[in-house]
């Protein structure tokens, strides 16, 4: 098992193309891992094929930081499960929920700067297959939120607006989704099941149409308010649930961030995930 200090060489994969990644931020990012021993020895850019677990054991590496947001740490980290070096994962995106949950709200540079304290962790996950979501999944017509905030990140206003009355509507008269295993909830459904990784548990949540709906007519404040804040009903820690469309029509599916598409009917379950992170 690897340690912060080990002395393997570190790479870095962070996203030029993100307003959250300005050079600066990536500058002073570099500077705090050199200025704490652990330079980076390679770099990639989002755009360019990620490192996969066979190029890393390849070439010795020790540790991989990840500087982006949760779909593309979610992507690098479902990329190397299994392998034996450890994933640093720093906010370098909108939403940086995995970061945040890893080590609070401190900034990339100020993480880097006590790489040396940093230590072992391992995270549950939840699998579907779909993907692996290392902080949520949501299934409903409420994921489709996601296609509103790519408009966003991609500065298209005209996307963003024709998206966003695509995803009122959907979120308030597409097919609702029910917990079919177990059998809780709203026996009509929800537009947002959401599925959070807590510990050792997942905890379900579901939200309603009004929640949603109300979500998605703020517009652009979405980047300002989070539909999870909105009332919902708490069903509970469950280690597998099965949802159903109640109208069976595909499921849309929102995994760390990342938009999917389902069956009319789709299995999730809690699992440990096989990779070790840096934490404090």
């Amino acid at each position: 098992m690897t340690s912060p200090r080990d002395s393997r060489p570190l790479w870095l994969v962070a996203n030029s193309a993100s307003g959250s990644n300005s050079d600066e931020a990536l500058d002073e990012l570099l500077g705090a891992l050199a200025n704490a021993g652990t330079p980076v020895a390679r770099r990639f850019d989002v755009a360019d094929r990620l490192p996969d677990r066979q190029m890393l054991q390849a070439a010795g590496v020790g540790t991989l930081a990840v500087f982006t947001g949760d779909g593309t740490a979610n992507a690098v980290a479902t990329g190397v499960e299994g392998w034996d070096g450890a994933l640093l994962v720093l906010p370098g995106g909108t939403a940086n929920l995995l970061a945040r949950a890893i080590h609070g709200d401190r900034d990339a540079a100020a993480i880097a700067r006590d790489f040396g304290t940093l230590r072992i962790a391992r995270r549950n996950c939840v699998r579907s297959r779909h993907g692996t979501g290392l902080i949520e999944i949501l299934a409903g017509p409420g994921a489709t939120w996601s296609d509103v905030r790519e408009g966003l990140r991609d500065g298209d206003v005209g996307a963003v607006a024709g998206k966003a009355v695509e995803a009122i509507r959907q979120s308030t008269v597409g097919s609702m989704v029910a917990l079919a295993d177990p059998p809780i909830g709203r026996a009509e459904g929800y537009a947002g099941v959401r599925l959070d990784i807590s510990g050792e548990a997942m905890l379900v949540e579901g939200y309603g149409a009004e929640t949603v709906g109300d979500y998605f007519r703020q517009g652009l404040a979405l980047l300002r308010r989070n539909f999870r804040d909105g009332p919902h009903d708490e069903l509970g820690a469950h280690p597998a649930v099965t949802c159903r469309s109640v109208d069976s029509e595909p499921i849309p599916l929102m995994i760390d961030g990342e938009r999917r598409d389902g069956a009319a009917q789709e299995h999730f379950s809690l699992a440990p995930f096989d990779l070790d992170l840096l934490a404090p």
